[in-house]
């Protein structure tokens, strides 16, 4: 199987086209650096805002630079690299240490530190966002189940 200068096969530079292609909305052959991470993500990669930054990606702002399909070819061979992305058993067993009755289950305020305080932070308004999507409505204790959780969030990052 042959490789170009990255270290990548023909399909996984088919895949980065493909994806490219995507967010390339204006058929310009070039991508806004506000959606790298979606680009990257859409290839099964997990990336942190600070490591697409690294390749001048603005995460916050549209239209401050622009990327041609080449340019995500070192970006991928980086990310690829990458062991320290998370697993589901990696979030399964962050979990349980919250989970005081061993039922599954950990309190929205827990969920809430973990997402907002560990990793990559989130603010409020994020960590809403993605506990409206992916976590069930807390019971009438305040307990959230987080195998369901879990599944959801690294569904998207399976493909």
């Amino acid at each position: 199987m042959s490789t170009n200068e990255f270290g990548l096969s023909a399909r996984e530079c088919e895949r980065i086209k493909f994806s490219f292609s995507i967010y390339d909305f204006e058929g310009k052959n070039m991508v806004d650096g506000f959606y790298a991470a979606d680009v990257l993500r859409s290839l099964n990669l997990n990336p942190t805002n600070a490591m697409v930054e690294k390749y001048g990606a603005s995460v916050g702002k549209k239209g401050e630079k622009l990327f041609k399909e080449t340019d995500f070819f070192p970006m991928y061979a980086d990310l690829k690299k990458d062991k320290d992305q998370g697993s589901y058993e990696d979030f399964m067993e962050l979990l349980l240490t919250y989970d005081k009755f061993e039922d599954g289950q950990v309190t929205l305020m827990e969920l809430e530190y973990i997402l907002s305080n560990l990793g990559e932070k989130l603010e409020k308004k994020e960590m809403d966002e993605w506990l409206k999507i992916l976590a069930e409505k807390p019971d009438d204790d305040d307990q959230i189940p987080y195998r369901s959780f879990c599944e959801k969030l690294c569904a998207g990052f399976r493909g």
